[in-house]
This record gives C-alpha cells, structure tokens and sequence, in this order.
C-alpha cells in the first residue's frame, strides 16, 4: 500500500511538473509560459525575487504587471522571474537610437530593473536602424515575419508563431520590416 501511494505521489508531482517547465531559465531571468486552470499555482511561488507577468490573452490581454496573480482560468500569461543577476546597458557607440522608445511604442511598465513596451510593426514601414543596449525577453502576440537588416546589410527572415518566446542579448545593431500580414509583440527590457 505504502509503496503504491509513494508511485501515486511520484506520478503527480512528474505530472505537475510537466506543466511548470520554465520556457527560458539563465542568468538573467526565468520565464514561465502559463496557462491558468482551477487551482493553478504562480510558478514563481516560493522564490524571493522580483516579477514580472504579461498578460497574452484575456480581458487584459496586452498588459503587464509587476507581481503575478493567478489569472482566469483559460487565460495566458508569461510570469518572468528577475534573477539577481545585474547586467549594465551598453553604451550606444555606433550613432544609431537606442532600440526603445521608437514610433508606434507604448511603453507598459518600468522600474528600477526593466521597462515592458507594447509594439506594432506597420506593413512597408521599416523601424529606424537602431541600436539594442539592453537583453530582451520578447513574445509575439501572432504570426510575425520580420525581416532584420544589419547596417552592413545583411538581411535575415525570422518568422515567428504567435507566443512564440525569445531571449535576445544586447549588442544588436539592425532594423526590421514586416514581410507580410501583421505583427505584434510585448517587450522587456532588463536594466
């Protein structure tokens, strides 16, 4: 009986733990892509550090947030963790702006530790050659097809799904253009 409740356990906790795999876990940050259900717990529970949630679906969609509340149930979020794990900006040497602000930004939040921008690329509009300084942990919010051209003009083609979820260390240099439909994404850069 005692060895059949301890499968039973072991079963459960795999099970649950299937559910609370981190998307991204460096140095840096841990991020979270949850799906709320009945009883859902906050993935980040139990750890003493700062958080920030994106709301990706629901009645606040498009939102953040620092603390991260249980959502709805059906309702998606991104829970990042912020490691203490300090990375200065870069200084911009190369004459072009910093990646953010830039046209067509909403800026969502900010503090001390990170600043989250809402974006939307415009079909034929490219965003200025700019300049990233900081990491950024990016998710788009639907299809997305970008094409990014380095100032040296080297040209690639990214396509992302929506929520997809991406990482991207500071010291890029670029500019993109949306190839075809639409294409938007929430943003957070770390300090």
């Amino acid at each position: 009986m005692v060895v059949k409740w301890f499968a039973f356990v072991g079963f459960c906790v795999a099970l649950y733990g299937q559910d609370l795999k981190p998307v991204i876990d460096n140095d840096r940050v841990t991020v979270w892509d949850v799906t709320w259900t009945n009883g859902q717990l906050n993935p980040a529970r139990g750890n003493d550090r700062d958080v920030v949630a994106m709301l990706l679906t629901g009645a606040h969609a498009g939102t953040a947030s620092f603390g991260a509340k249980p959502g709805n149930v059906g309702e998606r979020s991104l829970i990042i963790e912020l490691k203490d794990h300090p990375v200065a900006p870069l200084e911009n040497k190369t004459g072009y702006p910093l990646a953010f602000p830039r046209p067509h930004v909403k800026k969502l939040l900010e503090n001390d530790r990170v600043i989250v921008w809402s974006y939307r690329w415009n079909p034929g509009e490219p965003t200025p050659m700019h300049f990233h300084d900081k990491d950024v942990v990016v998710v788009y919010l639907e299809p997305t097809a970008l094409t990014s051209t380095t100032p040296a003009g080297a040209k690639t083609l990214n396509e992302y799904k929506a929520f997809d979820i991406r990482f991207n260390k500071r010291d890029r240099t670029h500019t993109e253009l949306l190839e075809h439909g639409t294409g938007s994404a929430m943003m957070m850069e770390l300090k």
